[in-house]
C-alpha cells in the first residue's frame, strides 16, 4: 500500500555548502492564482480560509510541516513560508537545489532531506544550507530530532539513532519502515510497518502497541497524551485512537465516524471454464463497483475539539469522538492532510492516494 510518494530522483552529490539568495516574498506566480491547495482556519473550524494564492501549482504534492512559525510547504522548487498571523494569503519564498523534496524542523534549523540519503540544514538566521549527516547509509522516510537531542532517521528498513550529531548511526528498530514519529514526555511513538511503535528510554527499544495487521499512517501529539490513525486488515478500514497513559493503552474514538467505508479490493480471485477443476485461475475485476475508498490522513487536537484529514475533506469532533461532523469538503478525487500551529490549523489539500 503506498502511503507517502518517493523523492525525486537525486542527480548529483553534494560536497560542498550552498548559500542561498535571502528569503523574498512572492506577490504573484506566473500562471492564473493557485486555488484550493492550503485552507486556514483560526477559529477552532467555523470558518476557513483559502491562503493558496502565491503558491505554485501541485504545492501539495511535496512536503509541509507547522511549527510556532507557521506553515512551511515544499513547492516546485522552492520552501514557502506563511505566518500564521497573517489576515491575507502572503507567502515568502525560499530557494534551495532541487534535489531535497522533503523538509522537517529541527532544533537549530530546518532539515532537508531525500528518498536517497542526503541531508542538508539551514541553521536558523542564516542563508545557507549545508550537508550534514553524512555518514548515514541508506535511504530516508524522516528526519527527528527529539528534545534531548538525539537524531532518528526512519529508513524503509528500519529506525536509526544517533546521539553524537550523526557521527555514528546504530539501527534500534528492525520491523520494517518507519515514517512518522512524535515526543511527548519523554515517551516517543512512531508509524512503522507493523502499526504504532513505543519508546520510553529515548528510541533504544521499541516495542508494537497497536497492530491490527495493518500499518500506521499517522501520529500525533495531544493534550495529555498521543493521538494515533491506523490501517486495520480486519476491518479494512482506518482507525483513530487515543491514549493517555504515555502510549501503553489506546481507545478507538471514531465509532461515530460517518461513512465508514469499507477499503476492499476490487479485484477477485475466480476459476475461469470448469471451477472443479480449477486450472484456469486469475485475478479479475468484481462485477459490481468497489465502494469509494474511505482514507483518513491524519489527526490533531486544537482546543478540546478533533480534527481529522480525509476523503471526504475535514471533520470535526467536539465531544472526544463520539460524533463527528464534516467542516469543510474535498474536492472530488482529493483528500485532506492536517497541521497545526498553536491554535491555527492547515488543510493541505493533495490528490486522493492510499
Amino acid at each position: 500500500m503506498k502511503i507517502y510518494s518517493l523523492a525525486f530522483l537525486l542527480l548529483f552529490q553534494f560536497p560542498f555548502v550552498f548559500p542561498i539568495p535571502d528569503d523574498q516574498p512572492i506577490q504573484k506566480t506566473d500562471k492564473a492564482a493557485t486555488a484550493n491547495i492550503v485552507f486556514k482556519s483560526a477559529d477552532g473550524g467555523q470558518s476557513w480560509q483559502d491562503i493558496s494564492k502565491g503558491l505554485p501549482e501541485n504545492s501539495a504534492q511535496s512536503g509541509f510541516f507547522a511549527n510556532e512559525s507557521g506553515l512551511w510547504l515544499r513547492a516546485g522548487k522552492g520552501t514557502y513560508h506563511s505566518n500564521p498571523n497573517s489576515t491575507t494569503p502572503f507567502w515568502q519564498k525560499e530557494i534551495f537545489p532541487d534535489n531535497w523534496s522533503s523538509i522537517a524542523p529541527g532544533k537549530n534549523g530546518m532539515f532537508a532531506y531525500n528518498y536517497w540519503g542526503q541531508i542538508v540544514q539551514k541553521i536558523s538566521g542564516t542563508s545557507v544550507w549545508s550537508p550534514v549527516y553524512t555518514n548515514f547509509q541508506g535511504n530516508i522516510r524522516t528526519v527527528f530530532e527529539t528534545a534531548g537531542g538525539a537524531i532518528f532517521i526512519g529508513s524503509d528498513n528500519g529506525l536509526y539513532k544517533s546521539t553524537d550529531n550523526g557521527k555514528t548511526w546504530k539501527q534500534v528498530h528492525a520491523g520494517g519502515w518507519v515514517i512518522k514519529m512524535v515526543e511527548s514526555s519523554g515517551v516517543l511513538v512512531a508509524t512503522s510497518m507493523s502499526g504504532i511503535i513505543r519508546s520510553t528510554d529515548n528510541g533504544e527499544h521499541w516495542s508494537v502497541v497497536i497492530s491490527e495487521g495493518g500499518v500506521g499512517i499517522d501520529v500525533a501529539r495531544i493534550q495529555g497524551g498521543f493521538a494515533a490513525i491506523t490501517y486495520s486488515t480486519a476491518a479494512k478500514t482506518r482507525r483513530i485512537r487515543t491514549s493517555y497513559d504515555g502510549g501503553k493503552t489506546w481507545q478507538p474514538i471514531d465509532a461515530g465516524f460517518p461513512g465508514q467505508a469499507i477499503i476492499d479490493s476490487p479485484w477477485s480471485f475466480t476459476n475461469i471454464g470448469n471451477p472443479a477443476q480449477g486450472t484456469d485461475s486469475a485475478w479479475h475485476a468484481k462485477e459490481a463497483d468497489p465502494p469509494a475508498p474511505e482514507y483518513k490522513t491524519s489527526i490533531i487536537q486544537v482546543g478540546e475539539n478533533f480534527f481529522c484529514g480525509h476523503t471526504d475533506g475535514i471533520y470535526k469532533s467536539s465531544n472526544k469522538g463520539k460524533t463527528w461532523k464534516l467542516v469543510l469538503p474535498a474536492d472530488k478525487g482529493k483528500m485532506f492532510i492536517l497541521s497545526v500551529s498553536g491554535n491555527v490549523i492547515y488543510g493541505i489539500q493533495t490528490e486522493s492516494h492510499c
